[in-house]
């Protein structure tokens, strides 16, 4: 799981430059906050959506509004390294494959694709501060919805049986197959036969992506001279990446007590956390001010 949190961080700094010289930013003004609460109106209302689709049982709505998202993102992750017809047929490619046959390492490669574009596309489109703001209110909506409502445990029950590329799937076994899993049956909290492979939500691995994104997309149009580690990813955004990995260290101790957790309280803390750092250490404010262009 963690190997997924890496390459989805670095495929999406790879992914930001061209996307952003293709202008594929959400917003035009990246700065404004109300992006973010435009953002999270439409999370919830997707939610509702997602909710009101499984306890209806018209799962096969969902399922077709689930591909179009993922079939949409990859196209726009495809055109900006590729002309157009390529990225259709390519697109076109996958599409058939997640719906024929949707097996785990199918579904954890598409998985990193798609995380790595919508980190990107999220990364260019938010500046620190919003996007900062953006991580902790996700963070606080994950406790509540987890540990109080507990509806994002039954969403997350709910859209597994899909088998679509929004979570990654790490196998307990060599034979696992997750095109027959149980969801139904198989639990991991004690009852009935255990399931055969570890699950995370992709939303894990974009959500602290895009402040590592936005950290080395802005910062240094604010401070041309920051240092870069590899070559070129500024301090501050590699500790936010390295901070991730900590709060994900965290969230696995946690977890191993058996019971499902929020996962964007720890590893979107430890994003934050380790971009501070890296704005103290390499001494420049936390949150920029951005020139006039």
């Amino acid at each position: 799981m963690a190997g997924f949190i890496i390459l989805v961080q670095v495929l999406a700094l790879t992914m930001a430059a061209p996307m952003a010289e293709s202008g594929m930013q959400a917003f035009e003004d990246t700065s404004s906050i109300w992006n973010v609460v435009w953002y999270i109106v439409v999370i919830l209302v997707f939610t509702a959506f997602i909710l009101f689709i499984i306890k209806t049982n018209k799962k096969y709505i969902l399922h077709a509004v689930i591909l179009f998202a993922v079939v949409a993102t990859m196209y726009y992750v495809l055109i900006a390294f590729m002309s157009v017809v390529p990225a259709i047929i390519l697109t076109l490619a996958l599409a058939a494959l997640l719906y024929k046959f949707p097996e785990w390492y199918v579904i954890d490669v598409t998985g990193i694709l798609v995380g790595a574009g919508a980190s990107a596309i999220f990364g260019i489109s938010f500046e620190v501060l919003p996007t900062i703001i953006f991580l902790i209110l996700l963070a606080v909506y994950d406790i509540i919805s987890v540990y109080k409502t507990k509806h994002m445990i039954a969403l997350a029950e709910g859209v597994m049986e899909l088998r679509v590329p929004i979570l990654f799937v790490v196998p307990k076994r060599k034979d696992y197959s997750f095109m027959k899993q149980d969801f139904s049956t198989k639990k991991d909290d004690g009852e009935g036969e255990e399931r055969g492979a570890f699950f995370m939500g992709l939303g894990d691995a974009v959500m602290p992506t895009i402040l590592v994104v936005s950290a080395n997309v802005f910062l240094p149009v604010a401070y041309p001279d920051l240092p870069l580690m590899f070559g070129s990813v500024v301090l501050p955004a590699f500790l936010a990446a390295v901070g991730t990995l900590i709060g994900y260290a965290v969230l696995m101790v946690v977890v191993m007590g058996g019971k499902p957790q929020a996962g964007l309280p720890f590893l979107n803390t430890g994003a934050i956390l380790g971009y501070v750092a890296g704005c103290l250490i390499a001494g420049i404010s936390v949150i920029p001010a951005m020139p006039v262009v």
